[in-house]
């Protein structure tokens, strides 16, 4: 699994490296082009951007919030979707977790939560009997979740991480596919701006973003 790799991981990279602002991103320094891109589901002028993510994974709670903005600040020029990377193959817990919510209509909801759970209260998404305890003790009908949790529906998204993960050529967390054929992510930018602060990391990444956006909205 690849992490993200920035200056904590960079010995040699000193504290008073020059910060860039990559707002005119570069097909194989920024971000990839995958040589065989991907169908989409965005309707009209929409640009369809997919964020792979782990509840487990730091890093994408600590990109979570600004990426919420980011979101928020594209509003109707995307359609978002997101897919929990199967860290541990596919019976992974917590990708059967965010399926589930997905499914239940209850992530807006319940997203922010898991990664409280995780990240704040040490909780370990570890198995089913722990992830759908967790559930009922925050307001979901453990009925009502227990049978999404297990229906055919759910199972068969799950079973089908992989090949997703495979389609698009993710090998971490978060990766953020734009329109089915630009990939990104906080550790790909790390290799342009060289920067030690994760929150600059993350406003880079995100300028990236932009301008992946823009670039497929003209196509459209």
């Amino acid at each position: 699994m690849r992490s993200l790799r920035f200056a904590l991981l960079a010995a040699s990279l000193v504290a008073s490296t020059a910060f860039a602002s990559p707002t005119d991103p570069k097909s194989g320094v920024e971000y990839v082009t995958l040589a065989q891109p991907q169908p989409v589901q965005a309707a009209g002028k929409k640009v369809e951007v997919i964020e792979f993510f782990m509840y487990h994974c730091p890093h994408c709670n600590a990109l979570e919030p600004q990426f919420e903005q980011w979101v928020k600040k594209q509003g109707d020029n995307i359609v978002l979707k997101r897919v929990h990377f199967p860290f541990t193959g596919p019976n992974d817990p917590e990708a059967h977790l965010y399926l589930t919510l997905e499914a239940m209509g209850k992530v807006d909801e319940m997203h922010a939560k898991v990664f409280k759970a995780i990240h704040q209260d040490r909780i370990r998404m570890k198995d089913d009997a722990t992830v759908i305890d967790w559930a009922s003790r925050n307001g979901l009908d453990r009925a009502a979740f227990t049978s999404t949790w297990n229906s055919f529906g759910v199972m068969t998204k799950l079973r089908g991480l992989g090949r997703i993960v495979e389609a698009y050529k993710v090998d971490g967390a978060p990766t953020i596919v734009v329109d089915g054929k630009y990939q990104t992510s906080p550790a790909k930018v790390y290799e342009s701006v060289k920067t030690n602060s994760e929150p600059q990391l993350f406003a880079a990444t995100l300028q990236v973003l932009d301008a992946l956006v823009a670039k497929a909205a003209k196509t459209k």
